[in-house]
Formats: C-alpha cells, structure tokens, sequence
C-alpha cells in the first residue's frame, strides 16, 4: 500500500464508519482527469445505492477541506460485490473456503498469479491450495486478492 493509500485511508476510515458502514477498502489510481478515487463499504444488511450516496456526500465534503489529492480526480463509492476485493488480513480469514485469484508483487515458482481455495491465515500468511498444492504467502507479497464468485451454486 503506497503513503497515498494510507493517508487516504485515515482521512476516509472513520467517516465511513461514523455512518454505520464498514470501511472495505479503497483504491487510488491514474493521473490528471483520469485519476479515480474508489472507496468500499460494507453492511450487514447490504448496500443500496442511497447507502453509496450518503458516503459518497460526506467524503466529498472532507476531501475539499483536507484537499489530500492535488489534481482533479472521480469519486466512486460502492458495495465490494460476490468478486470483492481482498484488502486486509481479517478479510482472508472471513473468507476462508471460497476460491480466490491471488496476484503476487514478485513471481514464485515462475508465476505471480495463483487461483486455489482459501484456506485462511497463519500469523501475517495467507494459506492457499492450488489443486493438490498448498501455498503459504506472506500477506506482503499480495499485490491483490479477488474472491472467484460461484456462480453455479443456487442462491438459498
């Protein structure tokens, strides 16, 4: 996570959580008019699209006061949907036993992207099966992480 991240993670954090959302997660990206800042939230009980607006207002209005981006950018808010991305240890551990796509910031074994079962976490490691193999990768090494939704099992 770059400096930027994390300052726009403080600022963002607890207005998210101020209004009752859980703070999923953001990404900062691009440069000049094509500058995209996107935040997730996260609910029990969903996330409608008043819920992302409501959000979307209150960021706005501390984003011109503390003016952490230089240059003009868009503001996205939204749910994480089924292929959420992964962001934090305790996100791993939530959903442990569902597939996901792991990219790695360096290659191991020749390779930097890695599909498997989630087995969890141990210390600061993601465990991952990849067919008869299992992965230990330091969290540190996730570049990014996206759950593989199952779109074949019926919804109950």
């Amino acid at each position: 996570m770059s400096s930027k991240d994390k300052l726009l993670e403080q600022l963002i954090e607890p207005v998210v959580q101020s209004l009752g959302f859980e703070f999923w997660g953001l990404e900062f990206s691009g440069r000049g008019q094509h500058t995209l800042l996107r935040i997730y939230i996260e609910s029990e009980q969903g996330i409608t699209v008043e819920n992302c607006a409501q959000v979307s207002r209150q960021i706005s209005a501390l984003m011109d006061v503390e003016d952490p981006i230089e240059s003009e950018y868009n503001l996205e808010v939204s749910s994480p949907g089924m292929d959420r991305p992964l962001y934090k240890l305790d996100h791993y551990q939530r959903f442990s036993g569902h597939q996901v796509q792991l990219k790695l910031r360096l290659a191991y074994e020749g390779q930097r992207k890695f599909t498997g079962l989630l087995k969890g976490i141990e210390e600061d490691e993601v465990i991952l099966q990849v067919d008869e193999d299992e992965y230990c990768f330091p969290f540190e090494t996730i570049d990014q992480a996206r759950v593989k939704p199952d779109l074949e099992k019926p919804n109950k």
